[in-house]
């Protein structure tokens, strides 16, 4: 308080003084009034350089962005998935820089930068009067340049008195803080060179395929010369400028004695030589889960006060470095030989056409055509260009009809995600298509419409006519779903077989009987928890997409015994030092589905591995282990499916085009069990071959401990015995239950087509896709006598009558079948409740 009033007295004091230097200003002139004059001006002065030193990055900050480190995501076994840094760019120590490139960069931007301190006085002062005249010139030391190469957002690049201020305090700063080579080999890592090239080294490989310490004295001058503007100098779009600028680098290099006389006047005629390659990013093991990371992992950041790119920070994961490599190699295995059959298909004689609508349509919707338009062209104009652009036609087929495959694998005991591949290329294909990809599930959708009915009461050995279906839809329309050319059998199917030999027909009508809004529900629970499921008949054959990482969550429900584990990605994140930041622990499991009917499911999908459409994984890929699976298949072939489970791991990939109606135009290839079963099987096979899995493990059946359990267990055994007294609920004869009528055999590819593994093992089973929507027809006049469903010997249910639509007689009478309203209940049977816990 005491030295408060001791200020205020000596304010008061001074007031009168100013208060006479104002009105008598010839006091200014006195000598007194300058020392007053000048001591104000210096304080002004000490003001602004106390702001500006508060406004300007701080010695720490500059120290720190040498040092930047970015943060790694590593696998379990402690490989390195991928790393989260700024730019593309790869930092290189000045000693393997080659000399050229630094003798270019002082002889030109610096020639004073070893006697100077950030700034030079000398080139200020010249570029200052040479602006003033009209001849605007740069001033600025390599140091200046570096200290807007690191923080454009505090410093700016606009020409006012203040960011130079800015940039000159900062250079300073940076000249404490580095040594002279150390702020030449921060400049050369950190200046930018266009097409993502950040750095000499990056930029040496983008624009002559090697790397900065092999560069000459041309290649060095030409990069150098990019730097006064990298677009305008641009050596692949200007190479006339840049060979103009390379050579006024040379000629500054003779002046300032780093090049002779008789070197520069051989070297400045000779030819610009460019070999550009754009690089692409160290992209890791797993980078498409990297990627799906990245924002979680930036919002932790920012809520602990940490940086994702520059603190080091290391994130553990649950993937198998093993296994995520395993599954790199089979999706590039699969996805060269599929490439080879899309490519025969799509450049055939008169597919890829100007007059093939699909082409037309394509075309249409380019970004050429868009910019074309944009540029002042008729659509119409462009459009019919395009179409006689065979250039364009080519570079439009080979971006359309790449085939595209996703993989992911799990521990149905944790959650914890084993391995996640989203494309075959990361820098060709960023698009991760296992969880941002929606795509209609097709077959593989199949088993949420068994558990409903294993949950509801129903037994795997229950069967259902193999006949054919209606299913009305409402406004007069009716759904038929078949199975492919092949006609129904006309004979009993366990439910068992429906799912193992994936039989549209069974699973139709039990999706009636069951109910959309049950299986909806049921799906929800197991772990499609995200993508919308629209509740009508149509969905038993998996026409609402949904994305790779939900299904094979969801199968590991089924081989974790009905109890939904939400995916788990990582387990810890330490500092740079190694000090646990935070730990994350797997989710509680949630009992989806009752323990008995999962394991009910779960050994009918044994069913489809073991004669059914997946039966490849036994025959041609020689997997002897207690696996379970589906394969799923989309109208036109337009998606592959193949998920299987062992007790240890559950895994799934998806094949197929960004673009839905690009398809591999082949009914053998097009089918999951031949585009997406060998990348699974693969993985499969040396997984167990690497013991990364136990070839030993088998699933073991658990008993529900609750009363409802045993009182369905009661009520299962007294059923049976009913059945075994009176027959089962389709009437068939005694004696065993047929098989179903095999599908004709499926001709072998053309020759010129990749062959699969063993292709005299292929599976005698084929799966069917799934008939759309769009076919759905008017449904024709009802027969003299309502079909029926035959339920018992001595009760039936009659199918509802059809609206009348006033539809024509059909030519040929409709094959009698069964004739299903959605939601019909099955006699006997009450559906429980299966909404998610």
């Amino acid at each position: 308080m005491k030295a408060i009033d001791s200020l205020r007295q000596r304010a008061a004091a001074l007031r009168p003084r100013l208060a006479t230097l104002l009105r008598r200003p010839q006091r200014w002139r006195s000598l007194h009034g300058l020392a007053w004059l000048a001591v104000a001006l210096a304080l002004a002065a000490l003001v602004c350089l106390l702001a500006l030193l508060l406004l300007t990055p701080s010695i720490s900050d500059i120290r720190k962005a040498k040092a930047d480190q970015p943060a790694q995501l590593v696998s379990e076994d402690g490989r390195l998935l991928a790393e989260y840094r700024w730019v593309n760019r790869e930092w290189v120590p000045l000693a393997q820089i080659a000399p050229a490139v630094v003798d270019a960069l002082i002889a030109t931007e610096d020639h004073r930068f070893y006697g100077h301190w950030g700034l030079d006085w000398r080139r200020t002062l010249a570029a200052v009067v040479r602006t003033a005249g009209g001849d605007r010139q740069g001033g600025s030391t390599i140091t200046q340049q570096l200290a807007r190469n690191l923080y454009p957002e505090e410093i700016g690049r606009a020409p006012t008195l203040g960011r130079k201020l800015k940039e000159a305090v900062t250079a300073l700063k940076i000249e404490w803080s580095y040594s002279k080579d150390e702020i030449l080999e921060t400049y050369l890592n950190t200046v930018p060179f266009l097409y993502n090239a950040w750095g000499i080294e990056v930029a040496a490989r983008t624009y002559f395929d090697k790397s900065a310490d092999k560069l000459n004295v041309l290649e060095s001058a030409t990069l150098i010369g990019m730097l006064k503007g990298t677009a305008y100098y641009n050596p692949v779009l200007n190479p006339e400028r840049a060979q103009e600028r390379r050579n006024t680098v040379l000629a500054q290099m003779k002046k300032r004695g780093k090049l002779d006389a008789q070197d520069y006047e051989q070297l400045k005629r000779r030819p610009l030589r460019i070999r550009f390659e754009r690089q692409s990013e160290i992209a890791g093991l797993a980078p498409h889960l990297a990627q799906q990371l990245k924002r979680q992992l930036i919002e932790w950041a920012d809520r602990r006060g940490y940086s994702l790119y520059a603190d080091g920070l290391v994130i553990r994961t649950t993937i198998d470095g093993r296994l995520q490599e395993l599954a790199n190699q089979s999706v590039q295995q699969q996805g060269k030989a599929l490439q080879q059959v899309a490519d025969k298909a799509w450049a055939a004689r008169g597919v890829w056409t100007p007059k093939n609508p699909l082409v037309q349509q394509l075309v249409r919707e380019s970004a050429t055509l868009a910019k074309a338009v944009a540029g002042g062209e008729s659509e119409e104009d462009a459009a019919a260009r395009l179409l006689q652009d065979a250039a364009f036609l080519s570079e439009l087929r080979a971006a359309k009809t790449r085939v595209q495959i996703g993989f992911m694998a799990l521990d149905p005991g944790s959650g914890a995600v084993r391995a996640w591949v989203g494309s075959r290329d990361y820098a060709q294909d960023p698009f991760d298509h296992v969880q941002a990809a929606r795509r209609q599930p097709g077959s593989t959708f199949k088993p949420f419409v068994y558990g409903a009915a294993f949950a509801a009461g129903r037994s795997p050995q229950d069967t259902l006519m193999d006949t054919a279906v209606e299913i009305p839809l409402g406004g007069g329309q009716v759904w038929r779903p078949r199975d492919g050319n092949a006609p129904p059998s006309e004979e009993p199917l366990t439910l068992a077989d429906g799912l193992a030999y994936s039989k549209n027909t069974i699973t139709a009508q039990l999706m009636a009987q069951v109910g959309p809004q049950q299986v909806v529900q049921l799906a929800r629970a197991m772990g499609v928890r995200e993508s919308p499921l629209e509740p009508v008949p149509a969905l038993a054959l998996g026409t609402s997409p949904v994305t790779l990482k939900e299904m094979v969550a969801a199968y590991g429900t089924i081989a974790g015994a009905g109890r939904y584990r939400a995916p788990q990605v990582i387990t810890r994140i330490e500092d740079a030092s190694g000090r646990v930041l935070e730990t994350f622990a797997p989710a509680a499991p949630e009992q989806a589905l009752g323990v008995t009917a999962a394991q009910q499911l779960r050994d009918a999908l044994r069913g489809a591995v073991d004669h059914g459409t997946g039966a490849a994984i036994r025959s041609r890929y020689g997997i002897s282990a207690d696996v379970a699976g589906k394969t799923g298949t989309t109208q036109d072939n337009t998606d592959g499916w193949f998920i299987l489970m062992h007790p240890q791991l559950v895994a799934g990939s998806w094949v197929g085009f960004n673009d839905g109606r690009i398809t591999l135009r082949s009914n053998y290839w097009g089918q999951g069990a031949h585009s997406a079963l060998p990348v699974v099987g693969s993985v499969f096979r040396q997984a167990l071959r690497g013991k990364l899995i136990d070839a030993q493990q088998r699933f073991v059946d658990e008993r529900e401990s609750t009363w409802g359990s045993r009182a369905a267990d009661a009520a299962g055994a007294l059923r049976n015995w009913v059945y075994d007294l009176f027959g089962r609920p389709t009437g068939e004869q005694a004696g065993p239950v047929p098989a179903p009528t095999p599908a004709p055999p499926v001709p072998a590819p053309p020759p010129s087509a990749p062959a699969p593994e063993d292709e005299d093992e292929r599976p005698e089973i084929t799966e069917a896709p799934l008939t759309p929507l769009e076919q759905v027809a008017p449904r024709p006049a009802q027969p003299a006598e309502p079909p029926t469903w035959v339920t018992g010997p001595d009760e039936a249910a009659t199918a509802l009558p059809p609206a009348d639509t006033g539809a024509p007689e059909p030519a040929e009478a409709p094959r009698p079948g069964v004739v299903l309203a959605p939601g019909q209940p099955i006699p006997g049977v009450v559906v429980p409740s299966l909404s998610p816990r």
